[in-house]
This record gives structure tokens, sequence and C-alpha cells, in this order.
């Protein structure tokens, strides 16, 4: 059994974890956005390459999170907090994923000359809006911050029906663009998606302070 204050620290290191995984998995989606508009194929297999990483940083964090509930035994406070830390770490390891998909779909779409709509790059920016607004709520266990993703998030999702929208206006136009738009169209799905995560990672913010599931999604 490890002692009290043992047993602080590795939380501690623990939330550092989750936080680090975090700004991985929002820098994969920057280099994403940034290899799609490139039409940067190289940096899209580095990307792809990259989330085996965060994968195994995932398994790391849910590995120690268990093991130190089977030595700790802890209360039920402690417990909440753990379980907490599996939650966000399962999101963070789908918020990532969605980056990947995005560099899969610039792998697909290759040298495209088509335009892309810019309101894909300003999703991508709200969202780490969002990210940041995160990060700073997990480590002040701030309600109120946490609590403000949700109306973030119906802004990405605004954003996005818009952009698709323009996207379908596309092909009404330029009928041979149907593979460019639904590979795009699937991009911003994949930065929707990775901002529905965030809001989840709120919602569990919520639960461990307050011990009451809220849906902000």
């Amino acid at each position: 059994m490890v002692t009290r204050d043992q047993f602080q620290q590795e939380l501690e290191e623990l939330d550092k974890s989750i936080i680090e995984l975090a700004r991985d998995a929002g820098k994969a989606l920057q280099d994403a956005i940034e290899a799609l508009y490139n039409q940067d194929s190289d940096l899209a297999k580095r990307i792809i390459e990259e989330d085996s990483k965060i994968d195994r940083k995932e398994l790391d964090i849910n590995n120690k999170a268990i093991l130190l509930i089977a030595k700790q035994q802890p209360v039920a406070t402690d417990l909440r907090r753990i379980i907490i830390v599996l939650r966000i770490v399962t999101d963070i390891e789908r918020m990532a994923d969605n980056a990947k998909n995005i560099a899969r779909s610039t792998i697909h779409l290759g040298e495209n000359t088509s335009m892309l709509p810019q309101g894909l790059r300003k999703m991508q920016e709200m969202t780490m809006e969002m990210l940041e607004v995160a990060i700073l709520a997990f480590q002040k266990e701030d309600i109120v911050s946490a609590g403000k993703l949700a109306e973030m998030d119906d802004k990405v999702d605004k954003l996005y029906k818009k952009v698709v929208s323009e996207l379908l206006g596309e092909t009404a136009t330029n009928p041979d663009k149907i593979q460019f738009v639904m590979q795009v169209s699937y991009c911003g799905r994949y930065v929707e998606r990775f901002a529905d995560h965030i809001t989840n990672i709120g919602e569990s913010i919520l639960y461990l302070v307050k011990g009451e599931n809220f849906n902000l999604n």
C-alpha cells in the first residue's frame, strides 16, 4: 500500500500525462489541417505514424490508473478522479483518431487543385480554442469554463453545417467534384467530432467536481 503523499503525487503525474496527451492530439489536428490545405502527403503520413505513439501513451495512462486503484484502494472521491482520468484519456485518443482520419483523406485527395473552404480552417481554430479551455478547466477544476464548452461546440456545429452546404453547392455546378466534396466533407465531420470529444471532457470535469452527470452535447 502506497502512502497518501505517494498516492497524491501519482495522481498529479496522471494529470500531467493527460494534459500532455491532449496537447499531442491538438497538434495532430493542427498538422492534419495544414497537411490538407498544403496538399502535404508526407506530413499526412507522419501524422498517421505518430498516432501509434498517442495510442501507446493512452495505454500507459490506463495501466497506471488501474495499478493505482489496485495499490491504494482509494476512497470514493479519489476513485472518482481516477475513473475520470480513464474517461478523458479515451476521449483524447479518439480526438487523435479524427486527426489521423483527416490525414488519410489528405492522402486520398492527393494533389487536388480545387479550392478548400476556409470554414474548415476556422472550425479547426475554434476547436483548438475549445481544447485550451478544456485543459485549463481540467487543471483548475473550473466547472464554469467546462460548462462553456457546450456553447463553443454549438458554434463549431453550425459552421460545419455551413461548410457542408457550400460543398454540396459545388457538386450542383461541378458533378465531377463529387469525390473531392465527399473527402472534404469527411474532414469537416472529423473536426466536428474532435470538438464533440472535447465537450465530453467538459462533462467529465463537471462530474469530477459535482459528482453528477451532465450532457453538454
